[in-house]
């Protein structure tokens, strides 16, 4: 066998194999068709992942967002109770100061009133005290009723100022004094029911005669008969 038949035979069996190994028209449309539907499939889910991290993200997002507000809007909820309970407790206050100070002031107005129509009568003031001295003799307990029937009594000397006080306004002239020992003799008492503790008694004084159960002021105190008659002090408080 020549060279050329062999080459010959070499050439068909070549061009048989390429025959049989090539694809078919139908077969290539379809492989295509299936490559085609395949990458549709891939780029569909990767949009589709895409959009759903991206809605993820905006939910996350949102939610964040939603809590951030949500923490906002409750501090100042808290900010605004809280500053209402101030302005409460401010109002409050004012309202109760403003009672007061109302108050206060009708007491010093009535207070006012009270003294400036107890000056007109002939009552000194002294402090909280006023004092009325008087102009008609009468007995002690006759001086004590007239006292009471003007909301007062007979004075009370509580100290070494009030009797200084008391010699001033009565030039020392005597006076008959709330301190009697009617009750018990020897025990002085004043006329509120407390027991004398310390006076300013004449020397001498009192002398202890059962007769002589009344306190006659006079510069000094001396005991005296409660039916006799002299001036007397009455005294009441301002309130």
């Amino acid at each position: 066998m020549d060279n050329s038949a062999i080459y010959v035979n070499a050439d068909a069996i070549r061009r048989k194999h390429i025959a049989d190994t090539s694809p078919s028209p139908q077969l290539t449309e379809r492989n295509r068709s299936h490559r085609s539907v395949l990458v549709c499939l891939v780029v569909l889910c990767v949009l589709l992942l895409t959009a759903v991290i991206v809605l993820c993200v905006l939910i996350y997002t949102n939610n964040h967002q939603f809590h951030i507000n949500n923490k906002n809007i409750t501090r100042e909820r808290d900010q605004l109770l809280t500053n209402n309970i101030k302005l409460t407790e401010e109002r409050n206050e004012l309202t109760a100061k403003y009672y007061n100070a109302t108050e206060l002031y009708e007491q010093l107005n009535w207070k006012t009133n009270l003294i400036w129509t107890h000056l007109r009568d002939g009552w000194i003031e002294q402090e909280v005290h006023l004092y009325l001295i008087s102009s008609e003799l009468r007995s002690w307990s006759e001086s004590r009723s007239y006292c009471r029937d003007r909301g007062a009594d007979l004075i009370i000397i509580n100290n070494k100022e009030e009797q200084d006080f008391v010699n001033n306004i009565t030039s020392g002239a005597q006076h008959w004094i709330g301190l009697s020992d009617s009750d018990e003799e020897g025990r002085w008492k004043w006329v509120d029911g407390s027991a004398l503790t310390s006076g300013f008694w004449e020397v001498g004084q009192p002398g202890y005669h059962r007769l002589e159960n009344c306190a006659l002021s006079q510069s000094e105190w001396f005991d005296y008969p409660c039916t006799s008659t002299f001036k007397s002090i009455c005294e009441k408080n301002i309130f």
